[in-house]
């Protein structure tokens, strides 16, 4: 049982037949609805994945122009990575045959015998057609809207471990995410599982993907290390600045308008009036959590620096997303600025206390994703219909869940092949001893030669 078909039960569908029960309405057709469904999936799922492309240009312009080149292959072959083991086992265990903690251990996930008869008939039929649209979307398209998510979720890390990890080890890490340590949780709820049966809500992952995310590079973080010079032997915290603010900022706005695939889609359905009313609603919760969360770090930063810190905006916005990820169907618009200003608060609160505790996480995702991802999660007990408890239990599970394997992966990772790069290496950076060339070879050695 996907979210989509979570999401159809007593919902959409239920209204789509109700209208075309009534002449006084001009409902579409049911297969009318199958093609604008199947459309929402696949557009709003090429914005998310979209949203890889901010991932990169965020962490390359906040990590060292001497690691820029790794830090994008990072970004680009872990959502291949992400990607595969996500076809291969993960979407199954998510979503196929649920029993309440786990799904169906099965290979490979392809279009259904209807979808493959329509498409080899030589003349479809009207029974092929009524059979492939009685799921109201393409069950390919579904699969596609879930794999970047996933993938979403491992984009997470990269920054964190930047600088100092290398990068197989990450690489294998992330194979498993998207196959195993992703999917189990996620059955739990867009799959129907026992958090579901709960009464737990998480509309479009703020903890089911970006606490998830969050999770596994705090462990990572620790497992790894700090990267030289970060923090004295006095205690002290020595920034290392990023080389490209710009690219950074590029990011974050590429990333704000991803958002709108990320939640606006996970509304799972356009074949209604209800359904675009509801993503219309989605869609201006989002922006408005965002601009929140921009004002509240700009206010805060200045307050406590005496001075307005760009990258404390940058991760303002983000944590504005990342809070009203759990709930952007709140139709008193001003609860998303509230809940969107608190999760950026949280974050701008969280990354000084993150480097207290001698955790260096190069982007400050831990303290946007994670925290304000159990916020914005938390939340929905606060200003949605759920319950306050049950958030707590759903953010709890998954959080001790997540952080107890990745703990385990990282460690076997680490007693086998390593997951540090040698002190030379990360003076020289990791792109020369890692890929053999240099993002800016006009402005380092690669000029001298």
């Amino acid at each position: 049982m996907t979210r989509m078909t979570t999401m159809f039960k007593g919902g959409a569908l239920a209204l789509a037949a109700g209208l075309v029960a009534t002449p006084a309405f001009a409902a579409v057709d049911a297969e009318t609805a199958y093609v604008f469904n199947t459309f929402s999936f696949l557009i709003h799922g090429a914005m998310v994945f979209f949203m890889a492309v901010g991932f990169a240009m965020l962490e390359a312009g906040l990590v060292r122009g001497k690691n820029v080149a790794s830090i994008c292959l990072k970004n680009t072959a872990l959502y291949a990575v992400a990607s595969i083991g996500f076809y291969l086992v993960g979407y199954n265990l998510m979503y196929t045959d649920v029993s309440g903690w786990i799904g169906s251990f099965s290979f490979l996930y392809n279009p259904s015998a209807a979808e493959s008869t329509l498409i080899g008939a030589e003349e479809a039929t009207p029974e092929m057609v009524a059979t492939v649209i009685e799921g109201g979307y393409s069950v390919m398209s579904d699969w596609f809207f879930q794999v970047v998510f996933v993938a979403t979720a491992a984009s997470v890390i990269s920054g964190t471990v930047a600088e100092r990890m290398k990068i197989w080890p990450f690489m294998i890490f992330v194979a498993l995410l998207g196959a195993f340590i992703y999917p189990i949780q996620g059955s739990w709820v867009w799959g129907g599982g026992w958090l579901t049966e709960m009464g737990f809500s998480d509309f479009a992952g703020s903890t089911l993907v970006h606490s998830v995310g969050g999770w596994a590079a705090l462990a990572g973080a620790i497992m790894v290390g700090a990267r030289k010079g970060k923090f004295g032997a006095d205690g002290r915290v020595h920034p290392l600045p990023g080389n490209n603010l710009p690219l950074a900022t590029l990011g974050t706005f590429i990333l704000w308008f991803g958002w709108f695939g990320f939640n606006g889609g996970s509304q799972l359905a356009l074949g209604s009036a209800l359904d675009a009313t509801a993503m219309s609603i989605v869609y201006a919760n989002t922006f408005l959590a965002a601009c929140a969360g921009v004002v509240t770090a700009m206010i805060m930063t200045q307050i406590i620096f005496k001075k307005i810190d760009l990258t404390m905006v940058l991760n303002g916005a983000l944590a504005g997303l990342v809070a009203i990820t759990a709930n952007p169907t709140l139709e008193n618009l001003f609860l998303a600025m509230v809940v969107g200003a608190i999760g950026a608060a949280l974050a701008v609160i969280a990354v000084p206390l993150v480097d207290k505790m001698k955790i260096d996480d190069v982007v400050g995702a831990i303290s946007v994703h994670l925290v304000a991802g159990i916020w914005g999660t938390l939340a929905v007990g606060i200003f949605g219909s759920g319950s306050f408890v049950t958030q707590l239990i759903g953010v709890v599970a998954v959080g001790v869940y997540v952080l107890a394997v990745s703990f385990v992966v990282w460690g076997l990772l680490k007693a086998t092949i390593g997951l540090r790069v040698s002190d030379e290496e990360e003076m020289d950076g990791l792109d020369k001893h890692e890929l053999g060339l240099e993002a800016y070879p006009e402005f380092g050695r690669g000029s001298q030669l």
